[in-house]
């Protein structure tokens, strides 16, 4: 019972590569999509396995305790599965730590350990981002060269329509595909949150501060950018003295979102208010556990964040308008 449980729950879970994202269909973004595909092959894989030796542990102790209080049959199957569901948690929160602590020989070996495991992780989420980022710019860039062929009268307005749907629809399924992995990471980052609590406490603390948001209004026409990068693709363009709310980023950009719920970045220099709000700070870069933990929790952050103001702007139709 416990093998068969947790088999269905790996079964449910597992996907092909054209189950999540379409066989090769001309698509001009397809590189970029494989991709991103692929990174989240990182992320999966362990939280499966985490939650497997899990729910293979939850499901024998569940079947062995309904057995112990006199169950018979459907009883010690109904325990198994309510173990496995247990144990399939602990198994993805509190497994990994109790792991490395078994492993470890004393309190500077378990450090190196987390740590050498928090690098790891974050060169897998830079290589994500950088994904997703040459992806969006790819989807982005797609619909303003609709644009461009439009005005140019290499396409007429319903064959543009027709691309530009074709492009923002291909978008959102590309958000879904990060979504997912968002989700992967968030479950990954889980099981390092109950070691950074127990390794480095503060860091934590420091990261849940709330940001800082301030009023604002542009003096002229401000250009919003999908990311806090002037070589990335722009999204939007305020007009002067809209309304605003500005949070810091970072190179010199602040987030920007208007009162309809518009996100992007602009240069924090069109504000005067940006002053008051300063950059993020920079990622740390020590080798230390504490460093790496800051910088881990920073870039599941950041993640979380492009992928939503991606959402937001594709939801709402912004960069895929025919006319600008």
């Amino acid at each position: 019972m416990a093998l068969l449980t947790a088999t269905a729950m790996l079964t449910a879970c597992v996907s092909t590569r054209e189950a999540r994202i379409g066989a090769e269909d001309g698509d001009a973004c397809r590189t970029q999509l494989v991709a991103l595909d692929s990174t989240g092959n990182f992320f999966a894989e362990d939280i499966l396995r985490g939650a497997a030796m899990g729910a293979v542990g939850g499901a024998l102790l569940g079947g062995l305790l309904a057995a112990a209080t006199g169950q018979r049959g459907s009883g010690i199957a109904a325990g198994a599965a309510i173990g496995a569901v247990g144990g399939g948690v602990a198994g993805g929160t509190a497994g990994y730590f109790s792991a490395r602590q078994q492993q470890a020989t004393d309190q500077a070996s378990l450090s190196l350990a987390v740590a050498s495991d928090l690098a790891a992780e974050n060169v897998q989420l830079d290589r994500t981002q950088l994904a997703f980022n040459q992806l969006m710019d790819c989807r982005f860039r797609s619909a303003e060269q609709i644009r461009a062929d439009l005005r140019t009268g290499r396409l007429a307005r319903p064959q543009a329509a027709a691309a530009m749907e074709n492009i923002r629809a291909r978008t959102q399924r590309d958000i879904q595909l990060a979504q997912t992995i968002n989700g992967q990471i968030a479950n990954r980052g889980a099981q390092f949150d109950t070691a950074i609590d127990t390794l480095a406490p503060d860091v934590k603390q420091a990261a849940a501060m709330p940001v800082r948001a301030l009023p604002a209004q542009p003096s002229g026409a401000v250009k919003l950018y999908l990311r806090p990068d002037a070589g990335s693709p722009e999204v939007a363009q305020l007009p002067a003295r809209q309304r605003v709310t500005l949070r810091p980023s970072r190179n010199g950009f602040a987030q920007v979102e208007t009162s309809s719920g518009v996100r992007g970045y602009a240069a924090a220099q069109a504000f005067p208010e940006a002053q008051k709000l300063g950059d993020r700070p920079a990622l740390a870069e020590g080798r230390d556990v504490r460093s790496l933990a800051a910088s881990n929790i920073a870039r599941r952050d950041n993640f979380a964040e492009s992928v939503g103001t991606a959402e937001r702007l594709t939801a709402q139709g912004q960069g895929f308008e025919l006319a600008t």
